[in-house]
């Protein structure tokens, strides 16, 4: 078994694949944010964390000669895999891991939230992911990092090509959907306002520069369409539509540019399916989309966990 460590932003989770691909362990906590607020504060997110954590690891007790069936752990250690990217609330996903690792006597394994969230966009996507040798488009949409990334699966590296020049994609939907009266993260409860819209007259601009782009001011827009009464869920509709609109747009922009074909969607606000069709819709024909999967387009571990089963048979290959 090989197992994978996440403590983001705002979700615990713990995952583990056999040598087979199957999803052995999958759970998940997403932290408590109270009703009118935006977020957590770093500290308050940690000691969630560290609340969660025995809650989500207590399957493993109920798994025969889980020592000897543990081969390698991974973790996510960062936001990002760049230098200087941190978050105090990694380092509890790493506490554990390290902790775990050394008492197993089993090799630990270092990655980043956004590595992971690539990796889990392929899970169900095996055709794709014996295609993809080459460098390919990743697309990383969530309330903490809204970038584009191009992958190289050769090299190992991930350079950013595209990303917000200010607010983040689920950031945006979270303002306007507490705004709008709804829990934090809102992202879910603005969806299923959006898909009960009928007319869809209204219109979010969406703005580039060059491959980057810009969501403050649809923000300042859409809380303007609050005040003037329009209805809550074409307002919803609007929103998702100019993120898809935006990302489509920048999308081909890049594949253009780097010669690439394909692109893969991950992170929370991929698992909105307005935002999804309109991606497909504005993309290119010659380029393919690869989007993740709902239950492992939000923050999970299980792309850590595939990646710690690949980086470990690396290992044994090179050994």
């Amino acid at each position: 078994m090989f197992i994978g460590i996440d403590t983001s932003n705002y979700t615990t989770s713990i995952a583990g694949v056999d040598a087979r691909n199957t999803i052995i362990v999958d759970n998940r906590k997403i932290l408590t944010v109270k009703k009118g607020q935006r977020g957590l504060r770093q500290s308050e997110a940690v000691f969630e964390h560290v609340r969660n954590i025995p809650e989500l690891t207590a399957c493993f007790a109920s798994i025969p000669e889980i020592r000897k069936k543990v081969k390698a752990i991974g973790v996510s250690v960062s936001p990002r895999p760049q230098t200087g990217s941190y978050m105090p609330v990694f380092r509890v996903g790493y506490a554990i891991a390290k902790s775990y690792a050394d008492l197993l006597q089993v090799p630990l394994y270092r990655f980043s939230h956004q590595e992971g969230h690539i990796r889990a966009a392929l899970i169900g996507h095996e055709e794709v992911l014996d295609r993809i040798n080459q460098p390919f488009l990743a697309v990383h949409l969530s309330g903490g990092t809204s970038e584009i990334v191009m992958v190289d699966p050769q090299a190992h590296t991930n350079q950013i090509v595209g990303k917000t020049l200010d607010l983040n994609a689920g950031q945006l939907i979270d303002r306007i959907g507490v705004a709008m009266g709804c829990s934090f993260p809102a992202g879910k409860a603005l969806e299923k306002l959006a898909l009960i819209s009928k007319r869809h007259d209204i219109k979010v601009a969406s703005r580039l520069e060059g491959c980057d782009f810009h969501f403050s001011g649809q923000e300042n827009y859409i809380h303007q369409l609050i005040d003037d009464g329009a209805e809550y869920s074409e307002i919803a509709y609007a929103l998702f539509e100019c993120i898809g609109r935006t990302i489509g747009r920048s999308i081909n922009l890049l594949c253009e540019q780097y010669k690439v074909q394909f692109a893969v969607f991950s992170g929370g606000v991929m698992a909105n399916s307005i935002v999804k069709e309109t991606i497909r819709k504005r993309m290119k024909r010659q380029y393919h989309a690869v989007f993740a999967k709902p239950q492992y387009a939000t923050d999970n571990s299980v792309g850590c966990a595939f990646l710690t089963k690949e980086r470990f048979n690396q290992q044994e290959t090179l050994n």
